[in-house]
């Protein structure tokens, strides 16, 4: 069997006035995400910690520096269409800066009760339920089957799917 490689990124919401600043993944052709609604973040490059990772990342995307953020989780996708990822998620309610046109998607501040009705990853809509359920830090498997989710597992033990 062929080894797959895994693959580190960091996933923001950023919080201001009860909304979440989303990407509308609509600017790349060959992207995993085309047409779903993201927060902002990416891939580590070489030698960067998760924290790194996540401040570049906002820069590039969105023009603006947190200032407070809080890592909230960590992500574990696992899929038949493509290798496994762990994403580090947090949440940011303090920045500064201008925000600035991204050449990934669309940014826009949308409220959070409306973020269920967009477009989104079906594993999206549980970590957003856990954002705003739970304090704690948690960890959460989430396995597809091309765009499916076939298993949801929180803190190794408990079946959410």
């Amino acid at each position: 069997m062929e080894e797959r490689r895994s693959e580190n990124t960091t996933l923001c919401y950023i919080e201001k006035e009860n909304c979440y600043l989303m990407m509308h993944r609509v600017k790349k052709s060959h992207d995993v995400n085309k047409d779903k609604w993201v927060g902002v973040g990416g891939h580590f490059e070489a030698g960067e910690s998760p924290e790194e990772c996540l401040l570049r990342e906002v820069k590039e995307e969105t023009g603006l520096t947190l200032d407070a953020y809080r890592l909230r989780g960590v992500v574990t996708f696992d899929s038949d269409a493509w290798p496994t990822e762990y994403m580090f998620l947090y949440t940011a309610d303090e920045f500064h800066g201008t925000m600035t046109e991204c050449n990934e998607g669309t940014l826009e501040w949308v409220p959070k009760e409306e973020v269920y009705n967009l477009p989104i990853w079906e594993g999206d809509k549980i970590f957003f339920r856990l954002l705003e359920e739970r304090e704690s830090f948690f960890s959460l498997k989430l396995s597809y089957q091309g765009d499916t989710l076939t298993h949801a597992i929180l803190d190794g033990t408990t079946r959410l799917k």
